[in-house]
């Protein structure tokens, strides 16, 4: 009778048209019809003129004029792309460009490896000549990217590097001792992949005579399992998952010379217990950059070395008294004067420029807000542009200074938040704005900010949100008892009545440097204006330890992960439900990831003050997660014992009180299914009571699969709705 109950307040719930002529948002709106989906403009393929912008169409590969979206030319169609033999062309979707313009490299039959790497057929068709070529009859390939003379192509294949020269065509093999979960040249080992962020680890130099890569040594890095169902014996895949505390791959950084075809090991130290995060060409061909980065993650390193000797000396370093965090804000400048990077070493992240021997030139930036990014630089005209919080750390802004550190000015005065793309030589930006409660608008700006055309205004969108009577979410701040002011988003229900007291929805994610509290479009999705509908008000607070309020408020949270990110979402529950038109004994909260740790933490530790969660991928111990995103927090477990168990929801599983439905990706090579497990075994031990669904096949993402997301979120929705 209960479960009948259920079913019909829910279809209730999803009925067509509210009595206010309103429409009522159904779940197939959101993740089947998709009709709540903002139009998005990807990212325009600037060309070398940077007056000019490359987009791919339908079923062809078009080049426009920045200035006022004219077509000028249709580079190639896909009639063009037909392999000798087949009669189907191949796609389109992943193209890249010679420098000189006159190639373009196409992927297709794309096949994932982990999470962020993949291996496909390439094919590079000449401009010129308009030839199609396969680059390799002998296998899939990874990464491949043109020399930047534009003669030659490097791969990854099975662990090795290859070379293809595109006059001759042939194919030659750079390494040879490549063996799965053994040894790795010029592509990431999981580890790398997944924390610093890039999956090809070889690069040209830019006179293309040589390639730098890494070689990443697995062997005793131990191997986690996944299985995969679905036919009569289940497969297992074994891959190398270093957690907190294990063995890493050992690195070797190695630069290979295409005249002589010898290489020589790069210097990277004595020590080997380390991370080499970024490694990157300088202007001069012959010297190549590296960071070094300890195992703490507190000492980072900038070295440059003699790409022919491999000897190399270091040229800047910076220590922190808790974690230093990896970017890609490191340009080395073209008149070979210096660098720029960005560095949080006076309190919040800024910009400096330092000279090719380390020696500090100037600070470009400073105050008590942040440089969220280098967007661009100039040379040209001595100018760099970057994006801040210097307005508000909810709100993002576009901004030019000169290389002197002079004059900066805001390009972006709109209230909200805005994310820039300049053209190659800084001659024009694509823009994209929004606010929290309007969705992305896409505009051609000059230099100076001023918008000269609207790409996508979404209009399309504002009208169907009228439709079904979007409400309006609204930002709040409250000061917990530690004196600490913390920031939050609120949307109310419909027809929101201040005298009648409504249950409140928790989603949350919490973790270091993130931020889910910002005056941005998608903040506020359209499943939540579904539950809103429905009477619940929905609520995200971003806890001490998320980004872009200064290192002081990110990295308190040092060698304690969890402990003060779940204090404050509980002083958040007791601050909502001292509201009056709160009830304060309808609290719920859900999240993914790093959200479903903090939900279990909230519904064990802040059992008082919620009444269900959903948990969904949850890490439950960090002992059981990869070791440089854990070590960066934590240390290791040897280390910080006491860090890692006391904000360990398993051993807080005992103080469980409300309702609990756990979620997790069977084949989640990110955060394993043990971590839900163990937590499960807990829960089981001290005869707590909660509900489960497993995804088998699925990845972190959990979208593996017919109809998997819509499934996931009705099962969601329906737990909500039936507990909150």
């Amino acid at each position: 009778m209960k479960k009948l109950l259920t079913v019909l307040f829910i279809m209730m719930a999803l009925s067509a048209i509210s009595q206010t002529g309103i429409k009522k948002i159904a779940l197939e709106d959101v993740f089947k019809n998709r009709k709540f989906s903002s139009r998005i403009v990807y990212s325009l393929n600037s060309m070398k003129d940077g007056d000019h912008y490359c987009q791919l169409r339908s079923d062809s590969l078009n080049l426009y004029e920045y200035a006022t979206g004219k077509l000028t030319k249709t580079l190639v169609t896909s009639k063009e792309l037909v392999p000798a033999g087949d009669t189907a062309p191949i796609s389109m979707g992943s193209f890249s460009f010679s420098q000189d313009e006159t190639k373009i490299l196409f992927s297709t039959d794309e096949e994932a490896i982990y999470r962020h790497s993949s291996k496909a057929n390439y094919y590079f068709y000449d401009l010129i000549t308009h030839k199609l070529t396969a680059l390799s009859k002998n296998g899939k390939q990874r990464l491949a990217t043109f020399s930047p003379d534009g003669t030659k192509i490097a791969f990854v294949r099975d662990n090795n590097i290859f070379l293809t020269d595109l006059s001759s065509g042939k194919e030659k093999q750079i390494t040879n001792d490549g063996k799965v979960n053994e040894i790795i040249n010029g592509a990431a080992d999981w580890v790398y992949e997944e924390e610093f962020g890039f999956s090809q680890a070889f690069f040209w130099s830019p006179d293309s005579k040589r390639i730098a890569f890494y070689r990443f040594d697995e062997s005793n890095v131990r191997e986690y399992q996944l299985t995969t169902y679905g036919d009569l014996y289940p497969e297992q895949e074994k891959y190398k998952y270093p957690k907190a505390g294990e063995d890493n791959s050992k690195i070797q950084l190695i630069v290979w010379n295409l005249d002589s075809g010898r290489s020589v090991n790069v210097d990277i130290g004595t020590e080997q217990d380390i991370y080499i995060p970024r490694v990157k060409w300088t202007e001069d061909p012959g010297i190549l950059a590296f960071y070094r980065l300890n195992r703490h993650q507190n000492k980072l390193e900038l070295l440059l070395a003699d790409a022919g000797s491999g000897k190399s000396h270091v040229v800047y370093t910076e220590e922190n008294k808790t974690y230093i965090e990896i970017n890609d804000d490191l340009h080395f400048l073209k008149d070979k004067s210096g660098f720029l990077l960005t560095s949080e070493k006076d309190g919040f992240r800024h910009i400096y420029i330092y000279t090719l021997e380390g020696k500090p030139v100037r600070q470009l930036t400073s105050g008590k807000w942040e440089v969220t990014g280098i967007a661009g630089i100039d040379e040209q005209n001595a100018k760099i542009f970057f994006v801040s919080t210097e307005v508000s750390p909810l709100e993002r802004y576009v901004y030019s200074i000169g290389l002197d550190g002079k004059n900066k000015t805001c390009l972006t005065p709109k209230k909200g938040y805005n994310v820039p793309e300049f053209s190659s030589r800084c001659t024009w930006f694509m823009n994209r704005w929004s606010d929290i409660n309007t969705p992305s608008a896409y505009t051609i700006n000059k230099p100076d900010g001023s918008e000269v055309r609207t790409i996508q205004d979404n209009a399309k969108l504002k009208e169907t949100m009228k439709e079904y009577g979007f409400g309006k979410s609204e930002f709040f701040t409250f000061q917990t008892r530690d004196g600490v002011v913390l920031n939050g988003w609120m949307l109310k229900p419909a027809g929101f009545d201040p005298l009648k007291k409504y249950p409140v929805l928790f989603t949350i994610y919490g973790g270091p440097g993130s931020q889910t509290v910002k005056n941005q479009w998608g903040m506020t999705t359209s499943w939540d204006q579904f539950l809103s509908q429905n009477g619940i008000i929905l609520v995200s607070v971003d806890n001490r330890g998320t980004g872009f309020r200064g290192e002081e408020f990110k990295k308190c949270t040092y060698l304690e992960l969890g402990k003060y990110e779940t204090l404050d979402q509980i002083e958040a529950a007791k601050y909502l439900g001292s509201l009056p038109y709160v009830d304060k004994d309808r609290i719920g909260m859900w999240g993914w990831s790093f959200g479903g740790y903090m939900t279990l933490s909230c519904l064990t530790i802040g059992a008082d003050y919620f009444k269900m969660g959903v948990a969904v991928t949850p890490v439950t111990n960090w002992k059981y997660y990869d070791n440089i995103y854990t070590e960066r927090f934590m240390q290791t477990p040897r280390e910080n014992p006491r860090g890692y168990e006391a904000n360990s929801p398993i051993n807080h599983a005992a103080e469980l009180k409300g309702k609990l439905l756990i979620i997790h990706g069977m084949a989640d090579d990110n955060v394993h299914t043990q971590n839900s497990y163990d937590f499960i075994s807990a829960l089981v031990a001290a005869n707590k009571q909660f509900e489960m669904q497993m995804y088998p096949n699925s990845n972190h993402g959990i979208y593996t699969g017919k109809n998997t997301t819509f499934h996931l979120y009705t099962r969601i929705t329906e737990f909500i709705l039936k507990n909150l």
